[in-house]
């Protein structure tokens, strides 16, 4: 066998190391009860939001939709889900079809 050199008294460390610019998923309940800010402010951290949709997509979505979009971010129905991703973060719909 080969030998290489693994480091592991700062792994842990490395592992719980706070923002390491990966993304942070949100789940949450989309039914109006939700400032659309809190769900715009959200993907403009970063973060990607599932959300369980209870009602009307359109209604419910029309507060933060357009500006998440204008942003560059994404939004996507998936059977009962909304998936909302920030600007460089995409869906990959491949294994759908």
């Amino acid at each position: 066998m080969s030998e290489f050199d693994l480091d592991l008294r700062n792994a842990e460390e490395q592992l719980e190391g706070g923002d390491d610019g990966g993304s942070e998923v949100v789940l949450g309940v989309l039914d109006g009860g939700t400032d659309p800010d809190e769900w715009i402010g959200a993907v403009e951290a970063g973060k990607i939001l599932v959300l369980n949709v209870e009602g009307d997509l359109n209604r419910l979505a029309a507060g933060f939709a357009r500006e998440v979009r204008d942003a560059g971010g994404t939004l996507m129905r998936f059977r009962g889900f909304l998936v909302v991703t920030p600007p460089g973060v995409g869906i990959d719909t491949d294994r759908l079809s």
